[in-house]
């Protein structure tokens, strides 16, 4: 989540750096644009899997979704001749736990946003076509034509709703992760951080929120002492001896972190979250197509068919991502401000 101009994170997704390291977890990315797909292959109509190939990441679930023919009517004609929704993720060169990474059979792309793009092509009655691109090459195959759309953490933005346009289906947050032993918690206030140390990457859209709270809180005559550590190991280590008492970074790494130490001796949890736009507005990850391409308004009917069915809480469920969860899905809702873009 590195900054470009104030908002990296927000424009980019979860980068690697901040991202818990797939090596961590045995998994490596791989190489060029290649066509990938979770279990789509070898499931029975009718089904979507979700959490395939996930090494523990996520909890394999069978998720029962078929067309929706209301909605996929409303296709954009050339999408519907065509059959297949190509669905694009920037994941090279190593992507994001548990966002989108190599699975543990080293070549399936698997991941919480492949695996809803291919649910979200359930509904629309279209074969799902995976293509894992770098997070440049991704907006580069929307622009050509190439990827129809990306699920792919990319958050909505005024700046990018001048060439793209999008259905939303997940919040954009930040969090705490603390030792589970510990009492201490957000809530939402910045002020709960006074007299505690936290931990937190360079160069990120956390990083800059972070140093606001403590230039706020030391002119209110109280310290917030900021860490670094040059990797997630180091940051681990730090909370697990007590020499941090938190840990912040973007949400779905910390949701992933928490599961995967849930059973240790040095389990974590969440101690609350904050929208990765700001006070003022709920960050938005959304489904990102062509501007005037006429996808969103299907998409984003596809994806309120999901969550009024509950197949969209148990995808969420599965990855561990229960609390990034939308009432409902819109199309081109208000975002990032171009002035903090």
């Amino acid at each position: 989540m590195r900054i470009l101009n104030l908002r990296s994170s927000l424009l980019r997704g979860l980068s690697a750096g901040t991202a818990v390291a797939t090596l961590a977890t045995g998994l490596a990315a791989c190489g060029g644009n290649s066509d990938a797909a979770g279990k789509s292959d070898g499931e029975t109509p009718g089904t979507v899997t979700v959490g395939a190939h996930s090494n523990g990441a996520a909890k394999e679930t069978d998720l029962k979704v078929s067309e929706v023919k209301a909605i996929s009517a409303e296709l954009p004609k050339t999408i519907a001749k065509k059959g297949k929704l190509v669905i694009g993720v920037g994941a090279l060169p190593t992507g994001s736990v548990p966002l989108n990474f190599v699975g543990d059979d080293q070549k399936i792309l698997t991941g919480a946003e492949p695996d809803f793009g291919r649910l979200v092509a359930a509904v629309l009655g279209l074969k799902p076509e995976v293509k894992n691109l770098t997070w440049e090459n991704l907006f580069v195959g929307i622009d050509s034509g190439k990827v129809d759309t990306a699920f792919s953490n990319v958050t909505d933005t005024e700046e990018r709703k001048k060439k793209y346009e999008f259905a939303t289906y997940r919040q954009d947050n930040l969090g705490f992760e603390v030792p589970k032993k510990s009492t201490w918690n957000f809530d939402g206030d910045y002020r709960n951080l006074a007299g505690k140390t936290v931990s937190v990457s360079r160069g990120t859209n956390q990083e800059k929120v972070l140093l606001e709270w403590k230039a706020k809180l030391k002119k209110e005559g109280k310290d917030l002492t900021v860490k670094y550590y040059p990797d997630n190991n180091s940051v681990y280590l730090a909370l697990n001896s007590g020499k941090i008492d938190a840990h912040f970074g973007p949400n779905p790494s910390i949701a992933y972190h928490t599961t995967h130490t849930a059973n240790t001796p040095n389990a974590t949890r969440s101690a609350g979250k904050f929208s990765g736009a700001g006070t003022k507005l709920q960050g938005l990850i959304a489904a990102t197509s062509k501007k005037d391409s006429g996808l969103a308004e299907p998409v984003s009917e596809a994806v309120n068919y999901l969550i009024k069915n509950g197949q969209y809480a148990k995808w969420l469920a599965a990855w561990n991502l229960s609390n990034e969860a939308v009432s409902t899905s819109k199309v081109n809702p208000p975002g990032l401000p171009l002035d903090n873009s």
